[in-house]
């Protein structure tokens, strides 16, 4: 069926181009064209009341999860999961703080002092014991940073082994947005190999004037999610932190008391832009935590187009979209209560599902393989995405680029496109031409600051050295009178996790459509290279991580 499917495509895709699509924008486009219907169509299934925002592990998402496989059945893609399946299915814990039992005190001169939760400090559940308890002695460490490229190393002559390491929430000014934001996420990690058995994270006034401490206490009792390796670990780390706490203003001051450099101190150096150095504190913290654990599992979904080349026919380019969302408002008493995640990210999934029949309808199969991933727990923290680039179902350096796919603002006529990752690969020439056939430009990112490039699930990708991109809807519009910053800025202002993310916003199926051609064509161009994409020379991202 699926031989004749093909055939019957390539004969309607030879029609097609014999006659025209009838576009008079002078601009080349491919014979097959996205259909806003169908976008449409997938994106109010999953969007509806009836998944219940598709919360990871729920039944919402498993009945998403069902019908985004039964799409890729239907197109003739092979399954691309565990075991012969379209699913690759991972274990998780789920964990949450047991009620008043997170303690911290410090002893210092023989005197113990304590502190408060949450007034004083916050702390989350561990997802390796269900009850935690460790003394030893602090070192702070200014941001807790290592990076060589930059100079960086606040761990220089400090012994943490078996200590409690005391950082500054942040990362110091000066460092590119992209990379500052990468180096700040590895900040456990770095701990965790010098040997600390804890970390500190002490509050500042710089981030109490972004987000104040009090907003971060709303999250301290709320449940966490980590993938389960193979090994049985979470995350599948054989060494672990003991205890962790987030430190409030006032109380942090109490810590460097016997401290050779008052906190006001290193305060005052962070403001002029001074890197604080390091130094014992003088004094042992003793922290105390009790969690529950609940074992969950929950699907990514994986449908593999294979390509035609007899060498190529073994390299991926790589399709990705979340599936899940945040589920269901706790408060009962909303009338709708339900975070449907339209946009976020039933939009990026319908461009993803409507790609791959233009793939498989086009009629003239590409070089290399195409791989469809819809991953779960995005909103867990990139879990489902992490999970796949440390578990692949397919050689991980045999995926040659990612082109991911989450949440793009489908509420206006954009004339442009952002496209994060850019400046990085070869990738950025691909996307400038795919969106030039829709006469629609590349524009620079216009918010630098947010990081974003390292905030979506192409960045576990990118840590195995995989190139990858990630468009969003520009802030131009081709409707006069209309500015696409302001009604983008809206959304995120109004509907972003909210339960008015759903289908009943004016989306903009036409320019969905659009949206959806220039990812196709982005995904054609490296299936049909010669040339695998490549990291630029001046990628801090390539020179990290990229591959000989």
């Amino acid at each position: 069926m699926r031989t004749t499917k093909l055939a019957l495509a390539a004969a309607m895709a030879s029609l097609l181009v014999a006659c025209g699509n009838g576009n008079d924008s002078g601009k080349q486009q491919a014979a097959i064209q996205a259909q806003p219907s169908n976008i449409k169509a997938h994106l109010e299934f999953l969007a509806d009341d009836d998944m219940r925002g598709r919360d990871t592990g729920s039944r919402g998402h498993e009945i998403a999860a069902n019908y985004v496989a039964s799409e890729f059945k239907q197109l003739g893609l092979e399954p691309g999961g565990d075991d012969g399946t379209y699913f690759q299915r991972i274990p998780f814990v789920k964990s949450t703080l047991v009620p008043n039992s997170a303690t911290m005190s410090m002893t210092v001169d023989g005197k113990e002092v304590d502190f408060d939760f949450p007034k004083d400090f916050i702390t989350g559940p561990s997802h390796y014991s269900e009850k935690d308890e460790v003394t030893a002695p602090m070192v702070f460490v200014g941001y807790g940073i290592v990076a060589d490229e930059f100079g960086m190393n606040d761990y220089e002559g400090l012994d943490v082994d078996g200590k409690i390491v005391v950082m500054l929430a942040g990362r110091p000014e000066g460092l590119p947005s992209e990379e500052g934001a990468h180096l700040s996420s590895t900040r456990d990690d770095i701990a965790r190999e010098k040997g600390a058995v804890g970390i500190v994270t002490i509050h500042t006034p710089e981030r109490e004037k972004v987000r104040k401490f009090e907003s971060s206490i709303y999250y301290a009792n709320m449940p966490r999610m980590k993938w389960v390796g193979p090994n049985g670990l979470p995350g599948g780390e054989e060494q672990q932190l003991m205890g962790s706490a987030y430190v409030n203003i006032d109380a942090a001051k109490k810590l460097f008391s016997n401290a050779p450099v008052a906190l006001d101190k290193i305060y005052e150096q962070a403001a002029n832009n001074e890197r604080p150095k390091g130094f014992p504190l003088n004094a042992s913290l003793t922290l105390t935590r009790q969690s529950k654990h609940e074992k969950i599992t929950s699907p990514n979904v994986a449908g593999i187009l294979p390509g035609k080349d007899a060498k190529l026919k073994d390299e991926y380019v790589l399709y990705t979209a979340h599936l899940d969302h945040v589920g269901v408002v706790k408060d009962l008493s909303r009338e709708d209560n339900i975070n449907n995640g339209a946009m976020d990210n039933a939009a990026g999934v319908s461009v993803m599902l409507e790609t791959a029949r233009m793939f498989v309808e086009d009629g003239a199969p590409t070089d290399r393989s195409i791989m469809f991933l819809a991953v779960t727990g995005e909103e867990k923290g990139l879990l489902g995405a992490d999970y796949f680039a440390h578990n692949p179902t397919v050689p991980m350096s045999q995926i040659v680029a990612n082109v991911n796919l989450d949440m793009p603002v489908l509420l206006y006529d954009f004339a442009d496109v952002i496209a994060f990752g850019a400046s990085h690969s070869t990738l950025g020439d691909v996307v400038t031409r795919a969106a030039a056939k829709y006469d629609t430009k590349q524009s620079p990112d216009p918010m630098p600051e947010q990081a974003i490039f390292v905030r979506s699930d192409h960045y576990t990708l990118v840590k195995q050295g995989v190139p990858a991109v990630f468009l969003m809807t520009g802030f131009e519009s081709r409707t006069e009178g209309e500015d696409g910053g302001e009604v983008w800025g809206e959304f995120f202002a109004k509907h972003y996790h909210k339960p008015s993310d759903e289908p009943s916003l004016p989306i903009n199926y036409e320019a969905g459509a659009r949206f959806t051609n220039i990812n196709y064509e982005i995904g054609k161009e490296i299936a049909n290279d010669p040339q695998r994409p490549q990291w630029l020379k001046d990628s801090y991202f390539g020179k990290e991580f990229g591959r000989d």
